[in-house]
């Protein structure tokens, strides 16, 4: 291999993403770009932004770095500058995938889409398993070769199906949990346990369609666009921050299965892309909303 071609490919291998948020004021970016210039590191691509309403700034920077840097003498030498701003911030490896548990209940569209995209690289996701109070999708789950986790849920046991999720989500060394149209409300304490770590799925027409069959009380409105939400889960039903919407406009002549079948197309689009952009750590908290550097 040629000298050339082995810088290339230390290159490509030592790619690392630093994330931050901070109170804003002068002196962040320069700060940022001077302990990357020292450290030796090349930034590959920076974007960022300044909240007047919060008064914060949110950055995420890509960069590139050659041995003998890694992950945690850079975690230890940017320690002091994030200190100095009153940083929230993160060092990580851009071709470390993350750890992801899927949820679903009865309805698999979702679930279908997730594990074929994570299966031919286009999710920078390692799917540690699938966790469901049905045994409906078992079998789709083993034929992926990932775990698959019977957890019955009841009146009489949701604490304990909850603490199951929770060993669960920490043998496995899980960053993030997606209900991927997972059907059951979780407690006000797993929200605040995984907070800004669970993304789920709704349509697009809560609070208006509330309930049972919402595209069929949708039809029944003559409704022209049919939307998705995905979001953060709180412990305010559907009322997370918002990471991504998807629309799609229908016409007068549509049926109600018709309304279901793009439903599940622009929720299967949506939550992949907010999967997506959370893995690769594209999406900051910023109060009750995010700041998504797609």
């Amino acid at each position: 291999m040629s000298e050339q071609s082995t810088r290339a490919t230390a290159t490509l291998a030592d790619q690392y993403v630093l994330t931050l948020s901070c109170p804003d004021k002068q002196g962040i970016v320069h700060a940022v770009s001077s302990y990357l210039f020292m450290t030796g590191c090349n930034i590959e691509d920076s974007q960022q932004f300044g909240d007047h309403d919060t008064g914060l700034f949110f950055m995420r920077v890509h960069f590139s770095a050659e041995s003998p840097v890694t992950v945690d003498k850079l975690r230890a030498s940017f320690a002091a500058i994030g200190d100095a701003f009153h940083m929230d911030w993160q060092v990580n490896r851009a071709d470390e995938k993350m750890r992801v548990i899927l949820m679903v209940s009865r309805f698999g569209h979702c679930l279908n889409d997730l594990l074929f995209r994570a299966r031919t690289g286009a999710l920078p996701v390692e799917i540690a398993g699938v966790v469901s109070n049905h045994t409906d999708f078992a079998e789709l789950v083993g034929s992926y070769g990932i775990p698959f986790h019977h957890i019955a849920v009841g009146k009489d046991n949701k604490a304990e199906a909850e603490a199951r999720l929770l060993e669960i989500v920490r043998e496995e060394s899980v960053e993030l949990v997606v209900l991927a149209r997972y059907m059951q409300v979780l407690s006000d304490d797993l929200c605040k346990q995984l907070n800004g770590k669970i993304i789920n799925i709704h349509h697009s027409f809560l609070p208006s369609f509330k309930g049972a069959k919402p595209y069929h009380q949708a039809h029944a409105r003559g409704v022209k666009l049919i939307g998705a939400t995905a979001h953060y889960v709180t412990a305010d039903l559907d009322e997370g921050p918002i990471i991504e919407q998807e629309v799609e406009r229908v016409g007068h002549d549509v049926t109600p299965e018709q309304l279901v079948a793009v439903g599940r197309d622009v929720e299967c689009q949506a939550l992949a892309r907010a999967v997506k952009w959370h893995a690769e750590r594209r999406i900051l908290l910023n109060g009750r909303r995010t700041v998504v550097f797609a």
